[in-house]
């Protein structure tokens, strides 16, 4: 019997009839799951929100988390059905400013051993090539690794590791965050309603 049919048949097994109480979901089904929740729960918006921000900019989490999908989704719904737009920014922006603070936070307080700590330890290559990126770039590095995947949340962690100052760490952060926030929910939000009104 091949490895996966084999573990599939002895967790289903063992599970007997509870085997279809943790169904696997794909990410579009995971998308669609989070933006009905939050359409008939507008009060829960900001807060998914926050976490997955935050989630995406954590170093450890945002190696598990495809969470940028999920807030484009969410910017989708915010412009489909007319919900708040800054709310959910704001959270958008608190929650990547908070990840990456705490990926900086990591890297100062445990240097070079954060690296021997799951996920990263089965993915040294991120670290390293965060910690190439922010050597060469400096500052800039944390407020341009903000928009490239795996980089977003390795680079401050480099950072951190790195020494860098704290207060200019927090004014690119903070502006990256910005920044990010606004391309990643603006575009569903503004162009949806532009599509409805014009459509």
């Amino acid at each position: 019997m091949p490895a996966v049919v084999a573990r599939r048949y002895h967790s289903e097994r063992n599970l007997g009839d509870r085997a279809d109480l943790f169904p696997v979901m794909t990410l579009p089904e995971i998308t669609e799951a989070v933006r009905i929740f939050v359409r008939e729960h507008e009060a829960w918006g900001p807060p998914i929100v926050l976490v997955l921000a935050f989630g995406e900019s954590l170093v450890f989490i945002s190696l598990l988390l495809p969470a940028t999908v999920i807030l484009f989704g969410i910017g989708a719904l915010i412009g489909e059905a007319g919900l708040a737009f800054w709310p959910m920014w704001a959270a958008a922006v608190l929650g990547a400013a908070l990840g990456d603070w705490v990926s900086y936070w990591l890297g100062y307080r445990f240097k070079d051993r954060v690296t021997e700590i799951w996920p990263l330890s089965r993915h040294p290559q991120l670290i390293e090539r965060g910690r190439a990126f922010f050597l060469r770039w400096g500052a800039a590095a944390v407020f341009l690794g903000r928009f490239f995947g795996p980089l977003r949340a390795t680079v401050p962690l480099a950072a951190g590791i790195c020494r860098m100052p704290f207060l200019p760490f927090q004014l690119v952060n903070v502006a990256s965050a910005l920044v990010w926030a606004t391309g990643v929910l603006a575009p569903g939000t503004f162009g949806v309603r532009w599509l409805l009104e014009n459509f």
